[in-house]
């Protein structure tokens, strides 16, 4: 234990055991899947992330060990450690320079976006050296001051390789388009059994999984547009699990990007008329119900039956609001004359 300490300090990196883990240490071979909670602070103690409420959940991070995670210091540190073991890692600044790349990507996967955006299509080393904000003040702040951090980490489990599924992330360009229909089938069945955060979430996985390889080729090519037209379907049922779920300006914004790159698609245009109605604004869900109707008049009943359910919701509102101002009213000259008699 020693010697490990004294080898870890020569790379600038300082450890010190919370919780002692149980068993033995593991073996890590390249392919171990490791899970663990890790919570980032600056050295005084100041809090960058927490995986145990990150966007408001608890998400353990997964890292598969050889796969070139682009902070290598959390694959350094973790097998030092045992199953169930706690440990505080304070490491040199050498180490984490590229913590808000990372930080940015995991706080987007948090809040269900994707893991790349706001990024540049560039190195991390040239996104460090760039003015770019990466959408986040402290993280800005960091990346334009890079220090020290500290890593707070548990490990939570140890899968050898072959005994796990791999995750979209880890899998070769080949393996991913190979997934990809597995998964959207994935999400339809939980979206049949009417697991509806589920079904967004395998959507949202295949989604990532796409845009990934799309960063790859130049936008406007013959591959590019190809995945794209494979990500504009999942990104639609992803649409429908979001206004299932009352997320209509995620939905807005969704259905305008397909829009922008394609003019006649029925569904974006139908899904983006529902999200506008849901948070009223009127004039833009009739134009974008009219455009469906002028696109595909077999749907006119469903437009029609969109329309009333909307027309309806506003009547109620109007008269909720018109028996809310007449009771401030009378509240109001009820004041007034007791005023008076005074």
């Amino acid at each position: 234990m020693e010697e490990l300490a004294v080898k870890l300090n020569s790379e600038g990196i300082q450890k010190r055991v919370i919780s002692p883990g149980k068993g033995d240490l593991p073996v890590f071979p390249d392919g171990t899947k490791v899970s663990f909670h890790y919570r980032t602070t600056l050295c005084d103690g100041t809090v960058l992330d927490d995986s145990r409420s990150m966007g408001g959940k608890s998400r353990p991070m997964e890292l598969i060990l050889g796969k070139k995670f682009k902070l290598p210091v959390w694959e350094r540190v973790v097998i030092t450690m045992r199953e169930g073991e706690m440990a505080e890692f304070t490491c040199d600044t050498k180490h984490t320079a590229l913590y808000p790349l990372v930080s940015q990507s995991l706080r987007n996967i948090s809040v269900g976006k994707d893991p790349l955006q706001g990024q540049r299509h560039c190195c991390g080393i040239a996104q460090i050296h760039s003015h770019h904000s990466l959408g986040h003040q402290d993280l800005d702040h960091l990346q334009a001051n890079p220090q020290p951090l500290v890593f707070t980490l548990e490990l939570l489990q140890v899968m050898p390789p072959g005994s796990f599924r791999l995750d979209t992330w880890a899998m070769s360009d080949e393996e991913k388009l190979e997934a990809v229909p597995q998964i959207h089938e994935e999400g339809n069945e939980l979206f049949r059994r009417g697991e509806i955060s589920a079904a967004a979430e395998k959507y949202h996985n295949a989604i990532a999984c796409l845009k990934n390889l799309q960063m790859k080729e130049r936008p406007g090519d013959e591959a590019w547009v190809r995945l794209d037209e494979m990500i504009t379907p999942l990104l639609l049922n992803y649409c429908q699990c979001q206004i299932m779920l009352g997320q209509y300006y995620e939905v807005l914004d969704h259905c305008s990007s397909i829009l922008y790159k394609y003019e006649d698609n029925v569904k974006a245009y139908f899904k983006r008329g529902k999200a506008h109605s849901a948070v009223w604004n009127e004039a833009e869900a009739r134009a974008d119900f009219a455009k469906v109707v002028e696109l595909d008049p077999s749907l006119e009943a469903s437009v029609a039956r969109e329309l009333r359910q909307m027309e309806e919701r506003i009547r109620a509102k109007q008269k909720e609001e018109k028996g809310r101002y007449k009771s401030l009213f009378s509240h109001s000259g009820t004041a007034s004359t007791t005023a008076s008699t005074g």
